[in-house]
């Protein structure tokens, strides 16, 4: 698992969770349904400004939809945890 299949699924979590359809997050966030679809398969990472409104969209943070990625500086790679 990669960073972008990480937030894929932490994406994906958040949204279900809220109860929320790719069209109506996509709504909230005002961009079309196919780039939800895009960042929840891994197709794509998220600028700053689209994870600020998908956290905003989805109620949450955006520290929550970075869940389990972070960064090792000196092997300058990333750390992925794996979902719960």
């Amino acid at each position: 698992m990669d960073q972008r299949q990480r937030f894929a699924a932490n994406l994906r979590s958040c949204r279900q969770a809220q109860g929320l359809s790719q069209e109506e997050l996509a709504a909230g966030c005002e961009i079309h349904r196919t780039e939800v679809s895009l960042l929840e398969r891994g197709g794509r990472e998220p600028r700053l400004e689209m994870l600020v409104k998908l956290a905003r969209a989805l109620d949450t943070t955006p520290e929550a939809l970075l869940e389990g990625i972070s960064w090792l500086p000196k092997s300058r790679r990333f750390k992925i945890e794996p979902p719960r």
